[in-house]
Formats: C-alpha cells, structure tokens, sequence
C-alpha cells in the first residue's frame, strides 16, 4: 500500500515534469514530495531580452513620434515669427520712405535738366521766333491783394500798465541765425518774446555764418532807429546793455547765461521754465533763436509780431537806395514790354543743396563737398541711425532747389505755355 502510494506520487511529479516540457537540473527519484523545478534560465532570458526588444521598438517609435511633432511645433513656430516680419518688412519697402530704392529709375528721380533742355531748345528757339510778340503775355493783369492792417487791441493800455505796475523784469538777448528770411522771422518773435515776458529788448545779434562770411549787423541790414521808434510804448527796445550788466560778465556777451529752447516752444513753456531764469538774473541770452516761438500765442503777443514785421522793421537807407535803382533799370530796360519786367531769384547755394540731401551731376567732387558743409553746419544731425536720407525721393517731392539751368527751363516753359495760351484765345 505504501509502495503503491509512493509510485503515485512519483508518476503524478513525473507528469508535472512532463507539462513544464523538462526535468528540473540535478533531480533525482525520491521518494518525498519535491516542489515543482524552476524554468531552465536561457528561456527566461530570452523572454526578457523579448519584452526589452519590444519596449525598446515603443520607445523608439514614440521618440520618432516625438521628435516629429517637435521638429513640426519648431517650424511652425519659426513661421509663425517669420511671417510678421515678412508682412512689416514688405509694408516698409512697399509704402515707407524705402519705395524709392525698389524703383530707383522713376521719372523725375535723377537730375537731367540739362538733358531736357538741350532737347527742347530748339523748339522753344522756333516757337520765341514767330510774328507773335512778348507783349502780348501781360494783356492779363494779375489784381494785387491789399495789405491789411494789423489787428487793434488794447496791446498799448496793457504794456504801458505793466511798465507803471513793476518796470521791466530785464534784459532779453538773442542772435538770429540763418538767412534774410529766418533773421527776419527771429527778429519778429524776439519783440513778441519781449513783450510776453516783459522784458526790455536789446537789438538782435545775427550769428555769422560759415558758408556765407557775412559780417553784417542789424544797424547794415535795418533802419535801427525807426525800428526803436516804432516799438515805442509797445517793447522797449536798447542798441546795448548797460555797462553795470557787461561789468557783471567782464564785457563779453558770451559769459551771458544762454537759455537751449525747443523748438516752436508755447507761451507756457517761456512763463514757466524761462521767465523765472529772467527774474533771477536779470538777463537771459537765447541762442540761436530762429522758430522758437509757436504761432499761438494771446492776440496781444501777436500784434507786436504783426507790428515787427509789417512797420517796425524797414530796410536802411543804403538797402533801399541800391533797390529802387534796380527796380527803376528794369522798367527802363523792359521797354518792349510797356515797363513790365519779371525777377527770379536764383536761390541756389552750396549750404541750400547739402540741407536738402540732393544730389546733382557732379558725381562723386560733390558728395565730398555735400557731406564736408553738412558736418560743418549740422555736425551729425544727418548721420543720426533714425534719419533715412533717399535723394531720388526728395526730387520726386520737389523738395530739390532748382539749379540756375532748371529756372531758365521753369521759365521757357512759362513764355512758351503763355505764347501757346494766347494763340488759341
């Protein structure tokens, strides 16, 4: 019974055996119960070195998943940055100021004026030849416009009460720079200036100017005395400062305070920033002073602008003198035309072309001289990054000074379209 048992039992381990397909290493027959034999090691190797295997394949194919999607979101974010700057760059070359270099060879971009005119020459030789006379251009007359007056305002009644109520705050000193034109301009804001602030006026200073060499005072320039006189009651006005005021700056100008104001600066801005100064020193010094003061200002400022510009300021006599010679030898020599004449003023100077960055046929001996005028007078103004200089652009414009050739052209083309107009009336 014992021995039947015990062959059970070993036939029963041997058919576990049997199922795991092997015998487990070093078994022997026994007869107690063993338990069930490990699987053999190289088959459980292989099993792991499968699932790493395949683990190994997910991984990869998510890494190329991943790395996919990363190098199509690296893309997509590169154009999404690019197109922006795509779009700005194409508004700026399309529509700003960088246009003109697209299309460097518009009409009217390039100085030929002398090439125009050597064409039309002739015609214009042959059309000035015909029976039809000059005179017959001024048969229509243009009607001149009446000078009005300055506005009335009780300008008088208000500087003669702050004259009587406190006297004059000090002395007011600037130096007109520029041209005829933009001295003119300063001289009239410096009377306005005066009577804003309330302050006496000494007779403008003119800066000298390196390309012109012109050492001329207000006194060569204006008849300083009327000038005086006509400001009377309204600004006073002196031809020098008092030598207790020089004695304070060792007699020379210079050693004066001077005041750097912004361009076309409001009233407010001289009431609050530099009517103070004024108080305190009693003289203030602004230079240079051309466009320093803004267009709206209290209507009694404005009438001392007016009165500057239309009756105090009258040219010298040596000025006046030598204008009306030239005015009465025009009309002598324009007898054909019934003492009619036409004056051009042939504006056309070396500091006008290099401010307004032009460029004309003189290649390379002009940039030189252009750009040698522009670091004189201007030092690095049109250097600055933020200044986009395109002369092509600028003639397109008219911003370009006509040359003496161009206003000889302008004005063939007037008596040709005039001799044209009448032969068709």
């Amino acid at each position: 019974m014992a021995i039947n048992t015990a062959i059970a039992m070993k036939a029963k381990a041997h058919n576990v055996n049997g199922n795991n397909g092997c015998l487990s290493e070093g078994s022997t027959e026994s007869n107690s119960p063993s338990p069930p034999p490990s699987p053999r090691r190289h088959l459980q190797t292989g099993i792991s070195q499968c699932r790493r295997r395949i683990r190994s394949k997910v991984q990869a194919h998510f890494r190329r998943e991943n790395l996919t999607a990363g190098i199509f979101l690296r893309w997509n974010i590169r154009y999404l940055l690019l197109l922006p700057l795509l779009y700005i760059s194409g508004l700026i070359m399309c529509v700003g100021p960088f246009s003109a270099l697209l299309q460097p060879s518009l009409p009217g971009s390039v100085y030929r004026s002398h090439e125009l005119f050597a064409k039309l020459w002739p015609d214009i030789a042959a059309d000035n030849s015909t029976a039809i006379e000059l005179s017959s251009v001024w048969k229509f007359k243009r009607r001149l416009k009446m000078q009005r007056p300055c506005p009335n305002s009780t300008a008088r009644q208000h500087f003669a009460m702050n004259e009587e109520s406190s006297g004059p705050n000090g002395y007011l000193i600037i130096e007109a720079n520029g041209g005829l034109n933009q001295q003119r301009s300063a001289i009239c804001n410096a009377v306005a200036l005066a009577g804003l602030l309330n302050a006496i006026l000494v007779i403008p200073h003119f800066e000298f100017n390196s390309v012109w060499r012109d050492p001329s005072e207000f006194r060569d320039i204006y008849d300083e005395d009327y000038f005086i006189a006509t400001l009377e009651g309204h600004v006073k006005v002196v031809k020098e400062l008092p030598d207790e005021v020089m004695e304070r700056y060792d007699y020379n100008i210079s050693s004066i305070p001077n005041i750097r104001v912004q361009a076309w600066a409001p009233a407010n801005y001289y009431l609050g920033e530099v009517y103070p100064v004024l108080l305190e020193k009693g003289v203030i010094r602004i230079a240079p002073f051309a466009n320093r003061l803004a267009m709206s200002v209290p209507p009694h400022i404005q009438l001392l602008r007016c009165m500057a510009n239309y009756k105090a300021l009258r040219f010298s006599s040596p000025i006046s003198t030598l204008a009306h010679k030239l005015v009465d030898r025009m009309i002598e020599k324009s007898s054909r035309t019934g003492g009619k004449y036409v004056s051009i003023h042939l504006r056309f100077e070396e500091d006008m072309v290099a401010f307004s960055c032009c460029v004309y046929d003189g290649g390379d001996a002009e940039k030189l001289k252009m750009d040698s005028i522009r670091e004189i007078g201007w030092k690095r103004k049109f250097k600055r990054k933020d200044r986009v200089i395109i002369p092509g652009l600028n003639r397109i414009e008219g911003k370009c000074p006509l040359t003496p050739l161009e206003h000889r052209l302008g004005w063939c083309y007037v008596v040709w379209d005039l001799i044209t107009i009448h032969q068709f009336i």
